[in-house]
């Protein structure tokens, strides 16, 4: 018999991929140049010179079964020393290798994250609007997603709601900043009433409440916008982090998962990470890629592009009249739809080649999510488009 919960889910595919999937079917009609594909966050910008060289030069010069064979289980040392090295230094917290396992991208570091803290039933809350796949995440662990309701006028945390759902059944909180699907980047105000917050129920339930961060989008931050870094404010922070972004190479699967040194477990935390991917296969990034970014950790793709797509199109939303929170960092912007309904408003847009997500996914109905990762050309052209529609459907 086949298992009823997974059968389920396939009436509640992902918006996001199905809309990047009509988007490939309408770009074979009309040319996929004429489709304003806003669904999907794929990184748009080269990988970095350094990486492809460093690929070039290792199967040139390396011994194949050290590129291709099996890593240890927490990933390979001299990686993460490496990682360690760099995070001591930008972050100022003594990370060693000891606190660092390798992962197959934020999201096989958020998989080992969540199994780390919690048994079936516990809880785990995080913030709307979010990443609609920490749903499965979460639930199919066993634990339960619970969700802050947003808030709208900054993106923020509404502390009088979350205080309200941090009941003892919750083991861990999760963000994600900067912020996917908003863009906006948790306040140095934010991360300390969370801290302070988190530190006062710990106490109170006699357990940890852990802090579990997301930060894919750690390097994609904006002129002028500070993005304080979370473990500096709870030493129970446990750092889930990809180069999908930062370095352009989300197919390659490698991120790593970096508990605080200051956590109480955290030396038992990283070795319990091996034994979690036993039980779900969830382990061993290839070896070629673990080696290859740790001689890139100072670099980025040339992450500008991001910030000039979201002027612009910041501009033109908000001059065409829509209610928009200007985004912080990543490649994401979250403005109001001009009606109530966002799917309604999304099915509109695609008669007009735009390819919008509605906010319901991310859990803030009447919303919806433009990821302007790509071209700046693309983008400059899609505002015709974009007035045409507003024009001829609201005006």
């Amino acid at each position: 018999m086949l298992v009823q919960k997974y059968k389920d889910m396939l009436s509640g595919k992902s918006v996001i991929r199905q809309l990047s999937e009509f988007a490939t079917a309408r770009g074979k009609e009309i040319g996929y140049e004429n489709v304003f594909d806003y669904s999907l966050g794929n990184p748009s910008v080269p990988v970095p010179q350094e990486f492809t060289d460093e690929m070039i030069h290792m199967l040139t010069n390396k011994e194949t079964n050290e590129l291709h064979g099996y890593s240890p289980s927490l990933g390979i040392t001299s990686v993460r020393e490496a990682i360690a090295a760099s995070l001591e230094k930008r972050l100022g917290l003594p990370y060693r290798k000891e606190h660092i396992f390798m992962a197959s991208g934020a999201a096989g570091a958020l998989a080992h994250a969540f199994r780390l803290v919690t048994e079936p039933g516990d809880e785990i809350v995080t913030f709307a609007p979010y990443f609609p796949e920490y749903g499965p995440y979460v639930n199919l662990t066993g634990a339960v997603l619970k969700v802050v309701p947003p808030d709208t006028q900054a993106f923020q945390i509404r502390f009088d709601k979350l205080e309200e759902m941090l009941t003892k059944e919750v083991k861990a909180v999760l963000i994600n900043t900067p912020n996917n699907p908003s863009g906006i980047v948790y306040s140095k105000e934010t991360l300390q009433k969370l801290a302070d917050l988190l530190r006062r129920k710990s106490a109170l339930y006699g357990h940890t409440i852990y802090l579990i961060s997301d930060e894919p989008y750690r390097e994609i931050v904006f002129e002028g916008v500070d993005a304080p870094c979370v473990s500096r404010f709870y030493e129970d922070t446990i750092m889930c982090y990809s180069f999908s972004k930062s370095l352009s190479i989300p197919g390659e699967r490698i991120g790593y998962v970096a508990v605080n040194p200051n956590c109480k477990d955290a030396e038992t935390m990283v070795n319990m990470c091996a034994q979690i991917s036993r039980g779900i296969g969830h382990n061993c990034p290839p070896s070629i890629i673990q080696l290859a970014v740790a001689k890139v950790l100072d670099k980025t793709a040339d992450l500008g592009v991001y910030e000039t797509n979201m002027k612009i199109l910041y501009k033109e939303l908000v001059d065409l009249g829509f209610t928009c929170v200007k985004p912080g960092g990543t490649f994401y912007i979250f403005p109001k739809a001009l009606e109530e309904d966002a799917k309604a408003f999304c099915n509109k847009a695609l008669q007009y080649d735009l390819v919008l997500v509605p906010g319901d996914t991310f859990g803030a109905p009447g919303y919806f999510r433009m990821a302007y990762c790509i071209d700046t050309e693309k983008v400059e052209r899609s505002l015709h488009a974009l007035r045409r529609f507003v024009s001829e459907t609201y005006r």
